[in-house]
């Protein structure tokens, strides 16, 4: 008998041990994966599917009578109303009882955007020049690499010169004979370097022994329009510089007409790309930010008179079937089938939050699925702009991620501030780089 209740016990002993850890292992997933602010319009509820029952609750008035939101599952509850235009913290319990974090609760007008699906062309010029490599001068080693300026920097000024192209720098160098005083930004901080340039046996003129980028151009989609701004976003992920893989600080860029006259079909280990022609000189909007979520500006006029759709915020789009707007012949949008396979709400994460499949038969038999040149494309799920492709797979040319519309707003009109994600990689840009 005593043996028999030692095993029970050793049995309830793991049990309990196995729920506690099958429980902190729900916690950390939903603590990870709920975000830490939602926007609502109107009188809608907030309302995320979640395996596991999950409530929102909220002080009112009566700071000892907290009331139920919304169960964040498919089991309805009690909608207890809000006030408006008001940020509330929100408490989410796991089964209403094990608290996971507090997060912002805001009622906002939801926008009307036009998805629009349509290739433009970007040209842009850097803020400063940005170092991409170093060379030798003369057999010696680079003097600015010697200095301690690194790639990725972007060099603003030498010797009090204000520096707009590669030329500039060649000029400032040459004034400062065999010194220069570089001013440069890392990751957002101002740095001065002192650098001996090397007089050339070629030429006698002094060089400091870098490359550097000061313009960048290539084609991408147009995700939307917004009327009431005149405001446009594209691509849903930043304009990169090759090299370094950083974003690249703008100080102008023009959006310009692209009518798409090949594709180069995507297959595993091979994305495929869109091949674009610019249509005129003449720009169609100025680019005004470039962001991990896209690049974002004005328009000249509307692109186009189609009416525009409401956005979807990010807990209503849903895993199943969806649709989006890409142009991969001539310059008029069309619409093709996908499904949205899987949703990441992860604030850590806020540029690949779906993985999208393409299922439309034509698409694939023309594409492959997604190809550089198609990031930006709009996702449209139950009448709402859900979001935009951002990038492929490279073993899987039919899937790849999308970035929530949501974002790409907030970041566009400024809601987020001046929000910037990791960076991931460009495809679509095109660079060439100056010796100086």
């Amino acid at each position: 008998m005593r043996k028999f209740f030692s095993v029970t016990f050793k049995a309830m002993y793991a049990m309990l041990a196995c729920g506690m850890l099958l429980l902190c292992v729900i916690f950390c997933f939903y603590y990870t994966r709920l975000p830490d602010k939602f926007y609502l319009s109107g009188d809608a509820p907030l309302n995320i599917r979640t395996f596991f029952r999950i409530t929102a609750e909220y002080d009112g008035e009566n700071a000892d009578t907290p009331a139920v939101l919304q169960a964040l599952s498919s089991t309805d509850e009690t909608i207890s109303a809000m006030p408006d235009n008001e940020v509330q913290q929100v408490r989410l319990k796991l089964f209403g009882l094990i608290p996971i974090k507090e997060v912002e609760l805001e009622r906002i007008d939801r926008p009307v955007l036009v998805p629009l699906g349509t290739p433009f062309g970007i040209k842009i010029k850097t803020e400063g020049a940005v170092v991409t490599g170093f060379g030798n001068v003369d057999g010696e080693m680079s003097p600015a690499q010697a200095a301690g300026i690194r790639v990725g920097d972007v060099i603003r000024s030498v010797n009090g010169f204000h520096i707009e192209k590669s030329e500039d720098i060649t000029r400032a160098v040459q004034l400062g004979g065999g010194n220069a005083i570089v001013d440069v930004l890392r990751d957002s901080r101002e740095m001065i370097f002192e650098v001996s340039p090397v007089s050339s046996g070629r030429d006698n003129v002094f060089r400091m022994g870098v490359w550097v980028r000061v313009s960048s151009a290539g084609i991408g989609t147009m995700s939307f329009y917004d009327p009431e701004s005149g405001m446009f976003g594209g691509l849903g992920h930043g304009v990169c510089d090759v090299d370094t893989g950083r974003l690249l600080p703008i100080s102008s860029g023009e959006a310009v007409s692209v009518t798409i006259s090949g594709i180069v079909k995507g297959r595993p280990g091979n994305p495929g790309e869109l091949a674009g022609t610019f249509l005129s000189r003449v720009p169609i909007g100025t680019i005004q930010r470039n962001t991990a979520a896209g690049v974002f500006g004005m328009m000249n006029y509307a692109p186009t008179l189609e009416s525009g759709i409401p956005m979807a915020f990010k807990q209503e789009v849903k895993t199943g079937p969806a649709t989006i707007l890409s142009t991969v012949a001539g310059t008029t949008p069309k619409e093709y089938e996908i499904m949205i396979e899987r949703l990441d709400y992860n604030e850590n994460n806020q540029v690949k939050n779906m993985v999208i499949r393409i299922t439309d038969e034509e698409l694939l038999g023309k594409t492959g699925g997604i190809v550089q040149g198609m990031s930006g494309s709009p996702i449209i799920q139950n009448d709402k702009l859900v979001g935009a492709v951002t990038h492929v797979f490279v073993s899987d040319s039919a899937r790849g991620y999308a970035i929530f519309a949501e974002n790409m707003y907030r970041v566009m009109r400024g809601l987020n501030g001046e929000w910037i994600s990791e960076v991931e990689p460009c495809e679509e840009i095109i660079d060439l780089g100056d010796a100086a």
